[in-house]
């Protein structure tokens, strides 16, 4: 049934019309990895939309390790809006959300709701609230939080955007519960080499506590960072 539901979910962007969208590659290299050999590089694609019925996002990520290992990873993440709200509200809308999780081995569909919230000084500041079915274990909670803060140093311009998600435990398969707060900051070379689309360097931090739900698995994660929209 669950699956039928995501099919649903995919079928209906192609009747939406497109408000905006972005497309980024990113480059990261970093040392300091848990799970597998501790040195990777990772290529990342990222889209992002805006739609006449909500919105959409999704990554694939291309990981190479120095021991020779590699690895695919990509998620698909479509909202619905289903209520929004004036100007004078601190909420901005309210969505039906939804996510779908592809490695190399296994499929893990989210769903739940979600909020958009007005924010100082923000680009954006989403919650969202899912359930988790796990492809092979007992399904759990996840609660993702993801937000952007433009800002400037003598006339440059920086950003400092992210995500941070909680995944409630398991008991009965000896699955912790997980945070993973994830943040880059970075510094847009674009208007200095005469490119209109943002040119980002800066660095991602990654904070892991029991990663990918093992307990005492903690990563503590700082990668180089290069990431080009167009």
């Amino acid at each position: 049934m669950k699956k039928l539901m995501y099919l649903g979910l995919l079928a209906l962007p192609a009747q939406a019309d497109v408000l905006w969208s972005d497309f980024s590659l990113s480059y990261l290299n970093g040392s300091h990895y848990e799970v597998g050999d501790t040195d990777r590089e990772v290529a990342t694609f990222e889209y992002v939309t805006g739609t006449s019925w909500g919105g959409m996002f999704m990554f694939i990520d291309r990981l190479h390790s120095d021991n020779g290992d590699k690895e695919t990873y990509g998620e698909f993440s479509p909202k619905f809006t289903l209520l929004e709200f004036d100007q004078s509200s601190w909420v901005k809308s309210i969505s039906a959300a939804a996510t779908i999780e592809i490695g190399e081995d296994f499929t893990h569909y989210l769903y739940g709701v979600g909020a958009g919230f007005k924010a100082a000084g923000f680009n954006y500041l989403n919650v969202d609230l899912y359930r988790r079915n796990n492809d092979s274990g007992k399904d759990n909670w996840q609660t993702t939080i993801t937000w952007a803060v433009p800002f400037e140093v003598a006339s440059s311009e920086w950003l400092f955007d992210g995500f941070l998600d909680w995944s409630s435990a398991i008991g009965e398969q000896g699955t912790a519960a997980s945070m993973n707060w994830t943040s880059q900051l970075k510094w847009n070379l674009a208007p200095y080499v005469g490119l209109k689309s943002p040119l980002y360097i800066g660095m991602e931090y990654v904070f892991w506590n029991n990663k990918y739900g093992i307990q005492g698995v903690d990563e503590r994660n700082a990668n180089l960072l290069l990431k080009w929209h167009f």
